[in-house]
């Protein structure tokens, strides 16, 4: 049993659910969907001056810039939520049908199974985002356009936000296998996915503005995907928030510490 042949049964497991195919698709749409939704709001807020000054002194419009790149990038934040359940089940779906004894009994060393779950996830997470954002930016270039807001990409930052943003959803791909093989439940592994990557976001925000302690500020800034989603960001970095590899870097050490205790328990485990 070669790496190659374990990636390629991998490959058709993961293929021929219906699941994925739903979930792929409407990751996509969210994607491209919200990229409209946000440019028609910026071609509107041109001809709107009060709509217009009230985004632009908006706090969470300040903290991610207002440009073209937003605009396209703006539905990572809900399809975080679909790349992340996905992910989850790659691993939950073989132990809840009790598959998971097949599979270990055709390769039984377990950690290229583990691999080979994370490569075509991974592999599969870079090609729909990347499929979605060169969609959602061919949809929106003429309304970005009338609004003058249209993707510079001579702008190593801008740049940089449309390549974080596959990277970022990539990133929360592998984080969630590796909850999804810790945890082996697809209820308790995806609370805990949708806890941590928008429940607690929320309630720190909300602790952190309506206070000034300084704890809260730090475990906030450093929480999976208020770090990771930084290097998104095309605006000026608040004091608040980390700065953008240096959020991103806070993420994937995340994720290679929970890849880490994944492989080492699926090891131990009976299956």
């Amino acid at each position: 049993m070669t790496f190659p042949r374990v990636l390629r049964s991998e490959w058709i497991k993961f293929r021929t659910l219906r699941s994925t195919v739903w979930t792929t698709v409407i990751t996509a749409v969210v994607m491209v969907g919200f990229a409209l939704m946000m440019a028609s709001l910026l071609r509107l807020a041109t001809d709107t001056p009060e709509m217009a000054e009230g985004m632009a002194q908006d706090p969470g419009m300040q903290a991610a810039g207002m440009t073209g790149t937003f605009a396209i990038t703006l539905g990572y934040s809900f399809a975080q939520l679909a790349v992340a359940v996905l992910a989850a089940l790659v691993v939950t779906n073989e132990y809840s049908t009790g598959m998971v004894r097949s599979t270990f009994a055709a390769e039984p060393r377990r950690l290229p199974t583990l691999g080979a779950k994370l490569v075509v996830i991974v592999v599969t997470v870079v090609v729909v985002i990347t499929v979605a954002l060169a969609v959602a930016y061919l949809v929106t270039l003429p309304i970005l356009d009338a609004a003058g807001m249209s993707v510079d990409l001579s702008d190593a930052e801008q740049v940089r936000a449309l390549l974080g943003c596959v990277l970022y959803l990539a990133t929360v791909a592998a984080f969630s296998l590796a909850v999804g093989t810790l945890m082996r439940h697809s209820a308790g592994a995806i609370f805990t996915l949708v806890a941590i990557f928008f429940v607690l976001p929320i309630i720190f925000s909300i602790v952190t503005a309506a206070s000034d302690a300084v704890w809260a500020e730090w475990v906030n800034k450093l929480l999976p995907s208020v770090a990771g989603e930084r290097i998104i960001s095309t605006g000026p970095t608040p004091d608040t928030l980390l700065e953008p590899w240096t959020g991103y870097a806070v993420l994937a050490g995340y994720t290679v510490a929970l890849l880490v205790a994944a492989a080492v328990t699926l090891r131990r485990r009976d299956a």
